[in-house]
């Protein structure tokens, strides 16, 4: 850490815990994505950032900014170097968070739970198998037996990144159907979808929030679920368990970071934040309706870093059993 980060992070964590509160924020806080605009990330983002600031006071303002690349790597890397005082924190998700320090060939250049400050769990939604309009099949069974069926490489899927949790998931799920596909990576869950809706790509595993409005409007056709249970907004898509496909119990996480070692008040301000608007009943409705599953429960300093740790697990777990490896 940089001597003045230090100073810095030292004297708010002596200060008395009304002082710090009251001389945080101090100027606008940037709330970045590691995605482009429209994806899940950038809608929970901008969800958000409007209620956290009218938390943190009548004068606080919350921007978002896009950082796209690598899946959301690029933004992640960058975060780790920021100045720990709160003015800069970010929404992070499973494929930035987990499945790439997981499953990516050499890792990442950065620890999940070791170089963040972990500030609360946003959302834990589930993902959702999507397809092209002229998708051959009426039903989800026969969706899957063409995926199962079709001649190898004959078939693309787009995802979000390269080593991110759509690449690993739609890997997952070639294993499962024991078939082989071609991979075409975009910069976000919005590009992703809008080569499916365009028939550029034949299918991919999207995240909820993303696929939302094309899959309600059908412009895709939403098939399965991979989470534990069939989603409120769309109670007639079955999960990819019901139709026999196993190992997509998990759907995946949003997660509120900052850099490493801020301050314990400025990070209690921001995750009091956070769980204010989680609790607010429009902000939940809106989540909702946007594809996201906004947590409930404890939601802690302690028990978004414990979450975290869980997740890294899980999918260590995943690469492990299924020896999925991912080329950067």
């Amino acid at each position: 850490m940089r001597r003045r980060d230090l100073a810095l992070a030292l004297a708010l964590a002596l200060a008395p815990l009304g002082a710090g509160a009251q001389a945080f924020p101090e100027r606008p806080i940037t709330l970045v994505t590691g995605y482009a605009p429209g994806g899940s990330t950038d809608i929970a983002a901008r969800l958000l950032a409007d209620r956290m600031a009218a938390e943190l006071g009548p004068a606080a303002r919350i921007v978002v900014e896009n950082r796209p690349g690598a899946a959301g790597m690029v933004a992640t890397e960058w975060l780790m170097r920021q100045p720990p005082d709160g003015h800069t924190i970010m929404v992070t998700e499973t494929g930035a968070a987990a499945a790439a320090p997981a499953a990516l060939i050499g890792g990442t250049r950065y620890d999940p739970v070791r170089d963040f400050t972990h500030l609360g769990i946003i959302s834990t939604p589930p993902a959702i198998l999507v397809v092209t309009g002229k998708f051959p099949g009426e039903t989800p069974q026969e969706v899957l037996n063409h995926l199962r069926n079709a001649p190898p490489e004959t078939l693309n899927y787009a995802s979000s990144g390269v080593g991110g949790v759509l690449h690993l998931r739609a890997e997952m799920l070639a294993q499962a159907v024991g078939n082989r596909f071609v991979h075409v990576p975009y910069r976000s869950g919005s590009q992703m979808l809008q080569s499916i809706l365009t028939g550029e790509t034949h299918f991919g595993v999207a995240a909820l929030a993303s696929a939302t409005p094309l899959v309600r409007e059908g412009k895709v056709r939403g098939i399965a679920m991979a989470g534990t249970r069939r989603f409120p907004l769309f109670p007639d898509i079955p999960t990819l368990k019901e139709l026999g496909v196993e190992g997509f119990e998990d759907g995946g996480f949003f997660l509120l970071i900052g850099p490493p070692d801020m301050p314990r008040p400025v990070a209690e301000a921001l995750n009091r934040a956070l769980v204010a608007a989680l609790a607010d009943p429009r902000i939940r409705e809106r989540m909702l309706i946007a594809g996201h599953d906004p947590h409930q429960g404890p939601n802690s300093l302690e028990d978004a870093r414990a979450f975290m740790e869980r997740q890294l697990e899980t999918y260590r777990a995943v690469v492990e059993r299924t020896g999925i490896r991912l080329q950067p």
